[in-house]
Formats: structure tokens, C-alpha cells, sequence
């Protein structure tokens, strides 16, 4: 499989303090990749230089071999870690707002993923819990056919009904020909989605790799890993 992300050399300042430091990492299409770390770590960061909403001091970024700029905002779909919605919008406003902005928005799988979410087109933002919201921002980025899907904290301050019907819905719309990168610190509840995971600390890489092999090299589970590195 051919890389779709590739950064070298990725350091990114604040005045002095550095809040990433030299990262390689390279992304396969086909591949779900967690970005691992506590509050501060990097991860936001991270995802704001992927999206071209910063700029780094060193190193390159390629996305679809290109650096972040028009194309790469065109092939990447961003969940942000926040109601990204107006809250006098319906579920029907939100969708038009897609299908305007975005063309590779898929107007069925947007309503097999309503029907699934359980969320009538009717209901208004400003009347859905947490958990709804949650489900209903992450059913129309993943309604469109992106390159590479960015999911920042997706299952944060969610109850457990609503967590598991969001990881059901990663699982079954993810695609092969398209990369997936997610930013969590709740390990557990979504270790066995990962077939990548990068453990940032610091601003630095401490450990990546293949899921499956950490496991077996270490003796352990993801969750347990990432409790003895940042424990």
C-alpha cells in the first residue's frame, strides 16, 4: 500500500517552547492510526499543521503528495473535537451545508448513517444532548468520500450507548482506499480499532508502530502500554 501521509523532520514552536519535536511518520491508505497522548502531548498541534492551520518551523508535510494547502483541505474529512454545528441548525440544515460545501458528500451514505445514528432530519442542534451531536458530526464526515478522515477525541464526554454506537459507526463506513487518523486518550474503549498507533509525548514520538506486534513484543494491551509510558 502506497503512503497518503508522510511528514519528516516536523517541528512546530511557540515562541520558545517547542510543542512538536522532529516527527517521521508515515500513513498507508487502508491503515486506522491512533495518535496517542495526554492533554498537551502534541496532538492538536499535530492535527492543526495536517490541516494547514498552522504552519511548522522545520520539517515537511505531504498529504496525497502534496503539502497542506486547497487540495489537501478537498481530500481530507475533519472532525473536530467540538460541535463544529450552528445550534439553530436541523439535521436537514446541517446536511445542505455539507452537500453545498463538499462535492464528494454522499447524499446515501449520509442517510444510512442518520438511520443508523437514529437521528431524525427534523431535530434541531440546539435541542440534542452531547452524545447526539457527537454522533451526528461524525456521521457527515464520514458521509463524504475523503482520502484521509482526521478524528479529534471522537468518543470525549460521550455516555456508553452513544460511545458504542460511534465506534460501530468508524468500523462500518471506514474504507479501504482511504486512511483514518484518530487523536484519543481513552485507550481502551478504542484500542481494537487501531492497526497503527504513534505515542506522543512531549512533543515527541516516544513509541510507534503495528498494534498487533506492540502487543506481542510488550506482553500487553494498547491501554496498558500507554498507562506504563504516561502513567
Amino acid at each position: 500500500m502506497e503512503n497518503i501521509v508522510e511528514i519528516k523532520g516536523l517541528t512546530k514552536r511557540y515562541d520558545r517552547k517547542e510543542a512538536l519535536r522532529n516527527i517521521d511518520l508515515s500513513i498507508e491508505k487502508g491503515k486506522v492510526v491512533g495518535i496517542l497522548g495526554p492533554n498537551g502531548s502534541g496532538k492538536t498541534t499535530l492535527i492543526k499543521l495536517l490541516m494547514g492551520l498552522l504552519h511548522p518551523n522545520k520539517g515537511d508535510i505531504r498529504i496525497d503528495g502534496e503539502s497542506p494547502g486547497m487540495h489537501t483541505k478537498s481530500v481530507i474529512s475533519y472532525l473536530p473535537d467540538r460541535n463544529a454545528l450552528y445550534s439553530w441548525m436541523t439535521v436537514k440544515d446541517a446536511l445542505q451545508m455539507y452537500q453545498d460545501f463538499y462535492q464528494d458528500f454522499d447524499d446515501k451514505k449520509a442517510e444510512d448513517l442518520l438511520q443508523f445514528m437514529k437521528l431524525d432530519r427534523t431535530m434541531k442542534v440546539s435541542n440534542m444532548s452531547k452524545g447526539m451531536k457527537e454522533k451526528l458530526n461524525l456521521a457527515l464526515v464520514l458521509s463524504r468520500r475523503a482520502k484521509v478522515y482526521i478524528l479529534d477525541e471522537p468518543i470525549a464526554g460521550v455516555d456508553p450507548v452513544a460511545r458504542d454506537q460511534i465506534l460501530d459507526a468508524i468500523i462500518d463506513n471506514y474504507k479501504e482506499d482511504s486512511a483514518m487518523i484518530i487523536t484519543t486518550h481513552l485507550v481502551r474503549d478504542m484500542e481494537n480499532i487501531f492497526d497503527q498507533v504513534v505515542f506522543l509525548g512531549d512533543g515527541e514520538i516516544i513509541l510507534s508502530g503495528e498494534a498487533e506486534s506492540l502487543r506481542e513484543e510488550k506482553n500487553m494491551q494498547i491501554d496498558d502500554l500507554y498507562k506504563e509510558i504516561f502513567g
